[in-house]
């Protein structure tokens, strides 16, 4: 079954390889994503290292002048997705989105390196000074407290596109001006697994509030009227920046080095700003009224991940782990199934996510959560053997959901599936399982 699926995974990675850059899914993402081509590297690697840092480069192609990385590249045309080029019209050469994603990109450079000196070498050290240049942007233009945490300024910079979360902030989004557009997820995914109309016309008000601005991102930030402070994005950045750090120990400056500490530094002190002991979990917060929105969500076992919290955070983090365990048959769902809002099927509001889970399942295990660690990892395979190499996955019976053929939950499987230690950063966790 393993070998079949790895077989099949490797298939998927090469079907959707545009020659330099993976689509997410052929028909319904049909452009290079941000985060998605940074977590398919990690699947390329296991069989060919110098396509994987290929992919990598090819996204940050579309970095524009200030090291701002956009979360979608138009290397070509493609008339039937909305909202295409001509939508965003950022006038970028490769044409761009305007708004960025959760920043792994620095991890999976620092692992790509560890795991291949030789081929490896030279590629960072040319990657590691845009690295730098875009996680100073998000010091820059996203973090407005400078206390380290990051704004985002539209749900689909999040990566978690319809998580409940978002739909205070969303609301005040004024759709009036938005007009008519044909969806083509909906001709190809079920209705019922996609964020819903109204919250569409929210992202394509947004994408309109960018657009008037110019992307200019310092005025979007100040004026923008969905403003949150991201509990998942804040530590993949954390993470991001440590991991930037052990590259600029060897290819950067003292100067840098000692920036990056600081920045770090920030982070930490300052990460409580998104507890709650409402929820006993870390969360996001509306930067408009200061309010925490109080949901668990499967961000905010990136705690683990972004190595943040004392005993009393760890603690009661693991008491929600436990009783969400206790609610579904899959780890992670990506929101709390206890909630009324909660749905198995619909993109950010339950169902599980490879990429998150990986993150998610490498951070306990660091912390010594192993046995939870490889509760996540050994769910993540059973749901992909159950189902295929899906979008994402109800975690009540396992059954795919959103797109098919899905690259990065491919990527994932071979990553898993390749990789043993969990002992160094940035490191794999183990597909063989410790017995329970």
């Amino acid at each position: 079954m393993t070998r079949s699926l790895s077989k099949k995974a490797r298939d998927i990675l090469l079907l959707n390889d545009h020659g330099g850059y993976t689509v997410p899914a052929a028909e319904l993402y049909p452009y290079q994503w941000n985060w998605d081509s940074a977590f398919v590297a990690l699947g390329f690697a296991v069989f060919n290292h110098d396509r994987a840092w290929q992919e990598l480069e090819t996204l940050f192609s579309g970095q524009w002048d200030d090291g701002f990385l956009p979360h979608i590249i138009f290397h070509v045309d493609d008339s039937g997705y909305f909202p295409g080029a001509a939508v965003w019209g950022t006038n970028k050469t490769p044409q761009t989105s305007g708004i960025t994603q959760p920043p792994v990109a620095a991890s999976v450079t620092r692992w790509l390196l560890n795991t291949n000196e030789k081929i490896g070498k030279a590629r960072a050290a040319a990657l590691y000074p845009k690295l730098l240049a875009w996680h100073r942007w998000f010091h820059t233009y996203r973090d407005p407290l400078k206390n380290g945490l990051v704004l985002c300024v539209h749900p689909w910079e999040s990566g978690r596109d319809n998580s409940p979360e978002w739909d205070a902030p969303a609301a005040r989004v004024d759709t009036s001006s938005v007009e008519p557009y044909r969806r083509r997820d909906l001709a190809l995914v079920d209705q019922g697994m996609r964020p819903s109309n109204q919250e569409y016309d929210q992202y394509i008000a947004l994408l309109q509030h960018g657009r008037s601005q110019n992307w200019n991102h310092a005025a979007i930030a100040d004026t923008g009227p969905f403003r949150v402070f991201d509990v998942g994005m804040s530590m993949i950045l954390l993470r991001a920046n440590r991991d930037l750090l052990a590259l600029a120990d060897r290819f950067g400056t003292s100067e840098e080095c000692e920036e990056l500490q600081a920045r770090i530094k920030l982070s930490e002190d300052n990460i409580h700003y998104l507890w709650s002991d409402a929820i006993g979990a870390y969360g996001s917060r509306d930067a408009k009224t200061g309010n925490h929105f109080e949901m668990v969500t499967s961000a905010s076992f990136l705690a683990f991940y972004a190595g943040v919290g004392g005993d009393r955070e760890r603690a009661a983090l693991m008491a929600n782990f436990e009783r969400i365990d206790g609610m579904v048959r899959y780890m992670m769902p990506s929101f709390d199934p206890a909630h009324p809002k909660f749905d198995p099927i619909r993109y950010w509001c339950g169902p599980i996510w490879a990429v998150v889970n990986k993150m998610i399942a490498l951070g306990l295990i660091e912390m010594g959560h192993t046995k939870a660690g490889q509760r996540i990892v050994r769910d993540t395979c059973s749901i992909i053997e159950q189902s295929g190499f899906r979008e994402s996955y109800s975690p009540v019976t396992g059954e795919g959901t959103g797109g098919s053929d899905f690259s990065w939950t491919a990527a994932i499987w071979l990553h898993l599936s390749e990789n043993r230690s969990a002992t160094s950063p940035g490191v794999a966790v183990p597909h063989k399982l410790e017995p329970e």
